[in-house]
């Protein structure tokens, strides 16, 4: 097997920036994540803005601009401006090239990778039983977005703040077992999991794990169960990493640990269930009305495996970076060779606080 695609959600359930090469971090790909938008509801609580709930938000497209004094490890676009020389996301709103008629503000919106955080209000996310604490982004980028979505909303960065992740997604034992493809394995702590000072911090706003992998195999799988010519769109699973050449469909849901180029280790710990986000048409931001509207009923013919999540359709793996003792990252590329160097005997279990998509 082989690397085939990496991408990136500088913010949370909008549309991803792809990239030839990546660093992996224990808490992701660089800049993954660290953005979410919160609706402000009428009594002005806030509410998490993820993509199953709110899908015109696939009508944003993002592209990130790497700082100039960034190396090429990212695979991306760099910043040449000597007098700016920093990172940049460009947000464009797809389905109108003229301003907003109401606000006049334009359809483009350019937000530091890294914004000063210093002058920000901060306030408390809770996602997934995980709360972390972020910053308002301010008047700015929180009026351009309620401009076209039409209703208040905060935009929100994480910074250098992360969450936690709970349950099975936090401990380096797998239920069902491990059977090395060369050899028995017994699971044990994973050195270099996070950071020093608690070794399960590591998310961003992704949902549960820093990592998700599908196999393109498993995508053309669900290709074929659509019309000719409507082929599936792999990132409406939101994958980090595709990978190309599995030898059949949905074999991932045993893998346990891919090794990646020569060493960069992935342990794969629980599967991703699906919801509704599958069935949104990235054309109109709204469900699809043909039959692409019903990939979710069409996985849950034969894709609900996870014991522990019984309602709902298995699509790819979450993962966690596998660093030696005193490592920080790694780089993976576009290309490069995959080897899946343990598999688990059975099929790894949810528990029901961990049955969340990837969004």
């Amino acid at each position: 097997m082989q690397v085939s695609q990496i991408y990136v959600y500088p913010i949370k359930s909008m549309r991803p920036t792809t990239l030839s090469s990546a660093k992996l971090t224990c808490d992701g790909l660089p800049y993954d994540r660290t953005f979410m938008l919160l609706k402000v509801k009428p009594d002005g609580q806030l509410q998490n803005m993820h993509i199953d709930k709110f899908p015109q938000l696939s009508l944003f497209l993002t592209d990130i601009e790497f700082p100039a004094s960034a190396d090429q490890t990212n695979g991306g676009k760099v910043n040449g401006n000597a007098k700016d020389g920093k990172g940049w996301i460009t947000v464009t709103y797809k389905n109108s090239s003229s301003p907003h008629p109401e606000s006049g503000v334009g359809n483009t919106l350019r937000i530091p990778l890294e914004p000063e955080t210093s002058h920000l209000r901060q306030f408390e996310v809770m996602m997934h039983r995980s709360p972390t604490t972020a910053y308002d982004m301010g008047v700015e980028y929180n009026s351009w977005f309620s401009a076209w979505l039409g209703f208040k909303i905060v935009f929100a960065y994480i910074g250098e703040h992360r969450r936690l992740a709970l349950g099975n997604f936090a401990s380096s034992g797998m239920n069902g077992g491990w059977m090395s493809t060369i050899s028995s394995m017994i699971p044990v702590p994973i050195p270099g999991l996070a950071g020093p000072k608690d070794a399960s911090k590591v998310l961003t706003f992704a949902d549960m794990a820093p990592y998700l992998v599908v196999s393109q195999t498993s995508v053309d799988d669900v290709s074929s169960r659509l019309p000719p010519g409507e082929p599936m769109d792999v990132t409406k699973f939101r994958p980090n990493i595709v990978l190309a050449g599995a030898l059949t469909a949905f074999e991932e849901d045993y893998w346990a640990e891919l090794i990646i180029g020569d060493s960069v280790k992935v342990q794969l710990r629980n599967n991703c269930v699906r919801c509704v986000s599958v069935n949104v048409d990235f054309d109109t931001g709204a469900p699809h009305k043909g039959e692409a509207g019903t990939v979710l009923k069409k996985l849950m013919k034969d894709r609900r495996v996870d014991k522990g999540a019984k309602y709902s359709p298995v699509f790819g793996r979450y993962g966690f970076l596998h660093l030696e003792e005193g490592g920080s990252e790694a780089v993976i590329r576009v290309g490069d060779a995959v080897k899946v160097s343990k598999v688990n005997a059975e099929r790894t279990t949810l528990a029901k606080s961990e049955q969340m998509s990837s969004l």
